[in-house]
């Protein structure tokens, strides 16, 4: 089982704390990974684009000159592709870019996730994460005390405004929830920051959902 110290909001080491198998020091699968990352990706994308086919240009209904004896090509319409504000070859239309994942698949994303942070050293587990009130500056200091002043996802179980508040402009800080009323935890994001902050309470809670 995977052995990572456990500190407070100062950086301070309380202790150590011991982790599952199954969800922190689970085999990496990249495929599931890249799956996983190319469905989220997918899912962001608007799919508004259009063009307009020629059959869809205005204009162009009759024919620009006769068949023979002009000596150019033969044409019918000036709105064909090969003309100036003619219509699109393939024109792109309106889509939806959503990939289906399956559950397994999504779960075994998340797991390999989990377990590159332990690997790669940029996990750091908190006693708990309590603010005495909403203060931006609380939560720069304990980002520096932590070592995460890069980018930087903080996970708490659980939807907390005080700290929702109190960490919504630091640049590069991004505040995930993991119970399954207010899920946002994902690993787009996981993979996507330097630093995976979690409180003992939500790492236990990890181990409960994606067990």
């Amino acid at each position: 089982m995977p052995k990572v110290a456990m500190v407070n909001m100062q950086g301070k080491k309380v202790g150590d704390i011991e982790l599952s198998d199954n969800t922190f020091g689970a085999e990496i699968h990249e495929s599931a990974l890249h799956t996983v990352v190319r469905a989220q990706l997918n899912a962001k994308r608007q799919g508004t684009q259009s063009a307009k086919t020629r059959t869809e240009v205005r204009g162009g209904g009759r024919k620009i000159y006769r068949q023979k004896g002009t000596g150019n090509a033969r044409h019918h319409s000036r709105r064909a592709p090969q003309f100036t504000h003619g219509g699109v070859v393939f024109a792109p239309k309106p889509r939806d870019y959503r990939i289906s994942v399956p559950r397994k698949v999504r779960r075994l994303a998340m797991k390999s996730a989990l377990t590159t942070k332990v690997i790669d050293g940029d996990l750091i587990v908190l006693d708990k994460m309590v603010l005495s009130e909403a203060k931006t500056k609380l939560v720069v200091q304990m980002l520096k005390d932590l070592g995460a002043t890069r980018k930087a996802l903080l996970v708490l179980p659980q939807n907390d405004e005080t700290v929702l508040r109190a960490s919504g402009n630091i640049q590069g800080l991004k505040v995930a929830f993991v119970s399954r009323e207010s899920a946002t935890l994902n690993v787009l994001d996981i993979l996507g920051h330097d630093k995976f902050i979690v409180t003992e309470e939500a790492a236990r809670m990890c181990e409960e959902v994606y067990d």
